[in-house]
């Protein structure tokens, strides 16, 4: 299936908001939950035909929605083995892999990756009737962190069956380090602190039902943190062989973040897809709740 969805580039685009905005939540589609991390760019096509019916439901009961997601196989990996974390290493002997001999042709390799990664979540949206917007971060964002720089006007407007649709990606970055990787979650944090009407941010993560209280191959029905805050100490895998974020540690500090500023913020299993939804919709479910403070 062929998805053609708007792409919009600079120059940045201004809207006008229209006067009855409905509530709006921000949702993370993590990167491992969508694809086979293990696997060199490999989608889950199931669980991405089943998150989208959430957003769906979401629109029909009046809610907009932006979606960010994670880049899983189709970035880490690449992105792990040349440090494109780290920036340029022109000192840095690299051993080349099946399709980049450099850490430019890195850069532009994953760059194609996350644009067909995002492809197949477009693809789910437009199975279930809805129109992705789509904003790759290299071509408005510049630098990594919580305070990259890019303005958020593209996300303002959001007409109905409309789905704004962001992701982690390599982008360029001031000064001597040309690029660097901007994380779906620090994404989230500015889209959910600065989008007027937000109401809550949900992550939807792979294999565990929120945070932990021991590693996740230990735990069990109690050892859920159910309301967590930053002095609380959790478990979690961070596969520090594959991914160049911050894992499971960096959405819980993103998301205090979130939450210092009034908005909800939730973390659920994301192959339960009901309970994705529940949360999106702000009912009660098994998840954690992330707070600022004790």
């Amino acid at each position: 299936m062929v998805v053609y969805c708007e792409i919009k580039g600079h120059p940045l685009e201004r809207f006008q908001l229209r006067s009855n905005m409905r509530e709006r939540v921000i949702i993370k589609w993590g990167g491992g939950l969508i694809t086979d991390k293990s696997s060199l760019c490999t989608p889950d096509l199931g669980i991405l035909e089943l998150l989208a019916q959430t957003i769906s439901t979401c629109q029909s009961h009046d809610v907009d929605v932006v979606l960010v997601h994670g880049a899983g196989s189709f970035g880490h990996l690449r992105a792990k083995h040349w440090r494109l974390n780290e920036g340029t290493l022109p000192d840095e002997v690299f051993e080349n892999d099946d399709v980049c001999s450099s850490q430019w042709e890195a850069v532009n390799q994953v760059r194609k990756e996350m644009l067909q990664l995002n492809s197949h979540v477009c693809e789910a949206l437009v199975r279930k009737k809805l129109t992705p917007v789509v904003h790759p971060p290299h071509l408005w964002a510049k630098n990594t962190g919580p305070d990259f720089l890019g303005g958020l006007e593209r996300f303002h407007e959001q007409k109905q069956s409309q789905v704004h649709v962001t992701f982690g990606d390599v982008v360029d970055v001031e000064g001597g380090q040309k690029f660097g990787i901007l994380s779906g979650d620090d994404l989230v944090a500015r889209l959910a602190v600065e989008l007027p009407h937000i109401k809550r941010l949900v992550f939807a993560i792979k294999g565990v039902d929120g945070l932990l209280r021991v590693p996740p191959e230990q735990a069990g029905e109690s050892d859920l943190i159910e309301h967590w805050t930053p002095h609380i100490e959790f478990e979690g895998t961070h596969l520090s062989e594959i991914d160049v974020t911050g894992g499971i540690g960096l959405k819980a500090a993103r998301g205090s973040f979130v939450a210092s500023h009034g908005i909800e913020v939730v973390m659920v299993n994301g192959g339960r897809t009901e309970r994705v939804l529940g949360a999106m919709l702000g009912h009660p479910v098994r998840g954690t709740i992330v707070t600022a403070k004790e």
